[in-house]
């Protein structure tokens, strides 16, 4: 490893470690990773030249073609990053837009029930179907909001909220649109929907139900839930139920129907994710236009125009960060020989590495994690590095889940952690290793497929 290399390293690690302890930092991720962007390229153009003859060993321009090469090898992973990069914004703006119009609204009414005990497994469900449709941190903040109308016991309330977190990455884990992980994985093409769906929704449902079932001993006696107004006519902000409904169903539809529309038209799936909010968009914009002119200025609030502000700019500007400063690693051969490195000590065990990457996943972001694995092992014909191979899913699953084990493991922990005020400590002290017995059985239950069923 030459000079700069290393010290390409050392300033991704460097940002790396400020992401980690953003919560001690108080400095925005996402202005660490735009920097950790611009420093590792900055650096790689000290000499690119050595980079170039290492990894593209096509190329003969020499000193003078350099700069345009460089040119165009960035401009090649920005459009790479840019699929999943539009996926999320359009995944984000769907999820608002049928939020902030109530279509969630009958989320509330399913989980009545006067036992604590059914209500957690209620949740648990809920929780592990709506991140697979939408995504572990909107599903997060949803379930955590109704929590809060159906639960009054804090500490009852601590316990409903770290199944969520749980839920939610193991729901997310099985859907190639649950997780920013598996979005990855699919947009680059190393699962397909089909594949990742049928093998891992056993294990992810696994990593979830034996966490319920030991956290349903911590609840006892029965829930005291405060009446529920309904109506048929009943409205929430300009939209009647029947309108709330076809957003509900236009939205979330939408987003099941991405995968198909891939398999169709062969398209990215950001197209699939743009053609749902168009018509999402035009719809509301047609409830909105036969308003009473009464209610324009309330309703203009919750346009899709308005609500386009409320996308969180800046998750999409770290995912943008993290994901070119990996490249940026890539290009200088790190990820290849670290790979390698990996497969030699363990001995090409597939099961091990990714085994590892998840439990590191609860200590750092999951993004760069899968993101330097896509750059470390290149994609074979056949065998476990295959498309849909046994390496590839067992990625999405461990990262996913795996990210359970600590409360700032995942995107779900961290905004749990937020609105409920769980400790870190707490947390590890009560559920990390209940979400690890979960992990496990997991990685256990695939491997019985793997070896017995498929």
């Amino acid at each position: 490893m030459t000079t700069l290399t290393l010290a390409i390293v050392v300033a991704f690690v460097l940002g790396y470690a400020c992401i980690a302890t953003e919560s001690l930092t108080k400095v925005n991720k996402a202005a660490v990773a735009l920097l950790m962007l611009v420093a590792c390229w900055t650096l790689y153009m000290f000499d690119p030249l050595q980079y170039l003859t290492l990894m593209h060993t096509e190329y003969t321009g020499g000193i003078a073609g350099m700069a345009e090469k460089v040119t165009t090898i960035i401009q090649e992973h920005l459009g790479d990053t840019s699929t999943t990069l539009f996926f999320l914004m359009g995944a984000m703006t769907i999820v608002e837009i049928v939020d902030q119009n109530g279509g969630f609204n009958w989320v509330r009414g399913v989980m009545k029930t006067h036992s604590k005990r059914a209500l957690l497994w209620r949740i648990a469900f809920m929780t592990f179907i709506l991140s697979a449709i939408l995504d572990n941190l909107t599903t997060s903040i949803v379930m955590i909001m109704i929590l809060r109308k159906l639960v009054a016991d804090k500490q009852d309330r601590l316990i409903y909220a770290s199944l969520v977190i749980i839920a939610a990455n193991s729901g997310g884990a099985f859907s190639p649109i649950g997780d920013v992980t598996t979005i990855m994985l699919w947009n680059k093409g190393l699962i397909t929907a089909a594949g990742v769906i049928m093998e891992i929704i056993v294990p992810s449902l696994i990593s979830m139900v034996i966490p319920a079932f030991i956290l349903q001993y911590h609840l006892k006696g029965e829930l005291q839930m405060p009446q529920m107004k309904t109506g048929a006519g009943e409205s929430v902000g300009d939209f009647t139920d029947t309108q709330r409904k076809a957003v509900f169903v236009i939205g979330v539809g939408g987003l099941m129907f991405v995968p198909i529309f891939k398999s169709i038209t062969h398209l990215p799936p950001f197209v699939g994710i743009l053609l749902v909010l168009g018509v999402l968009w035009t719809t509301t914009e047609v409830f909105y236009r036969h308003l009473h002119r009464g209610h324009d200025d309330e309703g203009t609030q919750k346009r899709v125009s308005n609500l386009l502000s409320r996308v969180d700019m800046s998750t999409i500007l770290f995912f943008l960060g993290i994901l070119m400063a990996v490249a940026c690693l890539s290009e200088v051969g790190v990820l290849a020989a670290l790979g390698e490195g990996l497969n030699t000590v363990f001995d090409g065990n597939h099961y091990l590495v990714t085994g590892i990457i998840g439990v590191l996943s609860s200590i750092v972001d999951n993004v760069p994690l899968v993101a330097g694995c896509m750059g470390m092992y290149p994609v074979a014909a056949t065998g476990d590095m295959a498309v849909d191979g046994i390496f590839w899913q067992l990625l999405a699953y461990c990262a996913g889940v795996g990210g359970s084990m600590l409360i700032v493991g995942s995107a779900a922990g961290v905004v749990v952690m937020g609105l409920e005020k769980i400790t870190f400590g707490w947390y590890m002290k009560k559920i990390t290793w209940i979400a690890f017995v979960g992990y496990l059985a997991g990685i256990i239950s695939y491997y019985f497929i793997r070896t017995f069923v498929f």
